[in-house]
């Protein structure tokens, strides 16, 4: 239910003691672990990066930059579906997302094994310079298209980017990366410095995607000193990946699925300590919430993700 610093003993519940002993799991891209107690100040952030997952940065620590961004994944009874969401993970205490599915950066690709599609269109889009935010925004993606069962459109693509920052890129590379999982038309963007439009009154003229008006943006070309006259890349301009130029069979990795214990686990209260005597109640009934309301009135109240 929430957390709060405080010096008394354990409420005990009535008729919810033995329940709350159950014992506190999660998934982590694919793995069972045990949330052992007294880490109710912990972070999934903390967490993760303790037990060797360091692809998830710590940024503003705020959840304004999106570097530590992961997807949650957990079963909702309600719609009898599972939710993928991604999640700040700065911000997300570890003990709400007991019961649930984590998967990091490191849990759906990697040049050893292969590069999931979203990681392999980044890199050849050259999304990321510094690298720091990449994994963030790789996350973000990965989130939507795991959430999305068609194909999604641009502009949910550039919403779910929305709590992403890149401070090296500018976005174009990034947003060009990611615009192939629409399966828009490339003509649409740039067609070697053509016009993009059969409608354009000049066949010089290059219609910008963003506005619709002719602009100069498809005739601009990289200004190489080092530029030979018959180099391919001499008097060229950017153009983005496209959709066919992911090699997705070298990614053999199948999608990690919702664990089937999770499935069949029926949710229990809680009752979990932390450091200087912080303490996390899970309530699930209503008298549960109002018998911690009542001894805890100064307590944070949580409701599934911190950031839903």
């Amino acid at each position: 239910m929430g957390s709060l610093k405080t010096d008394e003993d354990d409420l005990v519940i009535s008729g919810s003691v033995d329940e709350s002993k159950q014992e506190a799991i999660i998934y982590v891209n694919g793995v069972r672990r045990i949330l052992p107690n007294g880490l109710a100040h912990f972070t999934l952030l903390e967490y993760l990066r303790d037990i060797g997952l360091t692809g998830t940065k710590l940024g503003c620590g705020e959840g304004g930059c999106g570097a530590c961004t992961v997807m949650v994944s957990y079963f909702d009874q309600l719609s009898n579906k599972t939710i993928h969401s991604a999640v700040n993970a700065c911000l997300t205490p570890l003990y709400s997302v007991e019961g649930m599915h984590v998967i990091t950066v490191e849990g759906i690709g990697n040049r050893r094994q292969g590069l999931h599609p979203v990681q392999e269109t980044m890199a050849l889009s050259h999304g990321s310079q510094c690298g720091f935010c990449t994994l963030g925004f790789i996350m973000s993606m990965y989130a939507l298209l795991r959430s999305n069962r068609g194909f999604p459109s641009e502009e949910q693509i550039e919403e779910s980017l929305g709590g992403n920052l890149c401070r090296c890129t500018g976005y174009r590379p990034i947003i060009d990366a990611f615009r192939v999982f629409a399966k828009t038309d490339n003509v649409l963007y740039i067609d070697n410095g053509k016009p993009c439009s059969s409608e354009s009154s000049s066949g010089s003229e290059f219609i910008c995607p963003s506005t619709g008006k002719p602009c100069s943006c498809g005739t601009k070309v990289i200004n190489d000193d080092n530029c030979m006259p018959d180099s391919e890349n001499c008097n060229s301009i950017y153009k983005p990946v496209s959709y066919n130029e992911i090699d997705g069979s070298s990614y053999r990795e199948k999608e990690h699925i919702f664990p089937p214990e999770l499935l069949l686990r029926k949710l229990k209260p809680l009752s979990l300590t932390g450091f200087g005597g912080i303490k996390w109640y899970r309530a699930l009934r209503l008298q549960h919430v109002l018998d911690l309301k009542s001894k805890y009135p100064d307590a944070k109240k949580i409701n599934r993700l911190i950031n839903q």
